[in-house]
């Protein structure tokens, strides 16, 4: 469907390797209007699911708000400062070779834009690029990355936030923050369980084309005591400047496009900036307001079919009640 369906190309139909029993399956209902469902935790894999194609949203349906600010997770702005010192999990078994000396992204401002609005460029190395990073199905090298993956602040510090079309099994995904030139500077977090709403994994709704990944410990670390995260940001406006992050398949590096969102439908925001081709899906999109991560590329037409715009679901109520899921499950 294009050239613009923001997985990589060639691993459209490789997804990884799933197992016939689930280990985990959470249930947690949603309540309030008529964009509630169930949201489903899948943590060794459940079988592929294949977006059906379906029309876009009525511009008409019943508009979320635009006013309110409701963030879950807590009440700091992003990237989330990682910690001074490392938390340890010694009961946890080490499943990522983590440096000895694993730098520690140290918290400070969100880049400067010296970019007009609507310019994409490599992203430069800051604390809060360090929270994105590629998702990689095998070894972290060099044209073996999918998808795109950022640090979402929670509780239990070991939360990713990406697109639901991305994948649907956990079985050798790892994800490298800061990616770049084949290598990952702060080491490397293994998936062990995704969480979508029901709406995805039942029909492929675009309108909750989104997923929250839990990750083990590396080294004993879990992620955002090493690289800080990026606080979820919901029912926020639609008309907000946003950097727009995110890894092209055929790169090594992220990209950085800052520029004004714009609502194509009651549930999706859309921006244009060039050149975000397959690999950029899940893709964080982070307010220059609040610092709050306000989207995922994904969505309609699972990010767009032109690589010069892209669009992500709207962050509501769906999206808050599976991030109180995900905060549950990882406990």
């Amino acid at each position: 469907m294009g050239q613009h369906r923001r997985r990589s190309p060639r691993r459209r139909f490789l997804a990884p390797t799933l197992f016939t029993t689930l280990s985990a399956l959470t249930v947690v209902a949603v309540v309030a209007g008529t964009h509630s469902v169930t949201s489903v935790a899948t943590a060794v894999g459940s079988p592929s699911v294949t977006a059906p194609a379906s029309a876009a949203p009525s511009a008409a349906a019943s508009s979320p708000p635009e006013s309110a600010v409701q963030v879950a997770g807590g009440a700091t702005d992003t990237p989330v400062p990682a910690a001074t010192e490392a938390a340890t999990d010694p009961a946890t078994a080490t499943d990522s070779a983590t440096a000895t000396a694993t730098p520690t992204a140290t918290a400070t401002a969100a880049p400067t834009a010296t970019a007009p609005l609507g310019t994409t460029a490599v992203a430069p190395a800051t604390p809060e690029s360090a929270t994105v990073g590629a998702l990689f199905s095998g070894a972290v090298a060099a044209g073996n990355h999918f998808c795109t993956a950022s640090v979402l602040h929670s509780p239990t510090g070991n939360l990713l936030l990406t697109a639901a079309h991305c994948l649907s099994g956990t079985d050798g995904v790892t994800f490298a923050p800061g990616y770049r030139d084949g290598t990952a500077p702060y080491g490397t977090w293994r998936v062990t369980a995704i969480h979508t709403a029901a709406g995805w994994s039942q029909d492929g709704d675009q309108d909750e084309d989104f997923a929250i990944l839990e990750t083990a410990p590396s080294g004993g670390r879990r992620i955002e005591d090493v690289v800080g995260a990026n606080q979820l940001g919901t029912d926020e406006p639609f008309g907000v400047t946003v950097r727009l992050y995110g890894y092209p398949s055929g790169t090594e590096a992220p990209i950085l496009c800052a520029n004004t969102t714009g609502r194509r439908s009651a549930y999706q925001r859309v921006v244009d900036c060039p050149d975000y081709p397959g690999g950029t899906s899940g893709g964080p999109w982070i307010s220059t307001v609040t610092g709050h991560v306000v989207g995922t590329i994904g969505g309609y037409q699972e990010g767009g079919d032109s690589p010069d715009t892209s669009y992500s679901a709207y962050f509501d109520h769906t999206i808050a009640a599976l991030y109180k899921e995900a905060v549950a499950s990882a406990s």
